[in-house]
């Protein structure tokens, strides 16, 4: 199976569209964008932390699962990499954090940036 995890504060951040402004409502944009997309992709984890989880609940939408990090994002984007990594899944990681980067690709994932996602909703 082939499976995105998407840094969600990442991909909304990559636009300066006054997202800061309504976290919730760029949370719930980007959850409808990823529902919708024709991606190459069999599963999508969507993370959201802070303010933005009061976007979308969690739980599965179709082939969208929504996580809500208890900490941080990061912590909660590398654990969801490694989990499916070792179940066997490709694993993608969608963000610009080099921090994040160097952790996901640890675990055996490839990792693209927010402007390939925005490119393909």
């Amino acid at each position: 199976m082939h499976v995105l995890v998407v840094d969600a504060a990442n991909v909304v951040g990559a636009t300066p569209d006054g997202w800061w402004k309504d976290r919730e409502g760029a949370a719930k944009r980007l959850h409808h964008q990823l529902v919708v997309a024709d991606l190459p992709h069999d599963e999508i984890v969507l993370v959201l932390e802070g303010q933005a989880k009061a976007g979308v609940r969690p739980g599965r939408d179709g082939h969208v699962i929504v996580v809500h990090a208890p900490r941080d994002g990061d912590s909660a984007i590398t654990q969801a990499a490694r989990a499916r990594a070792e179940s066997g899944d490709q694993v993608t990681v969608i963000t610009a954090d080099r921090l994040l980067r160097a952790a996901v690709e640890a675990t055996g994932a490839q990792v693209l940036s927010p402007s390939w996602l925005l490119s393909h909703l």
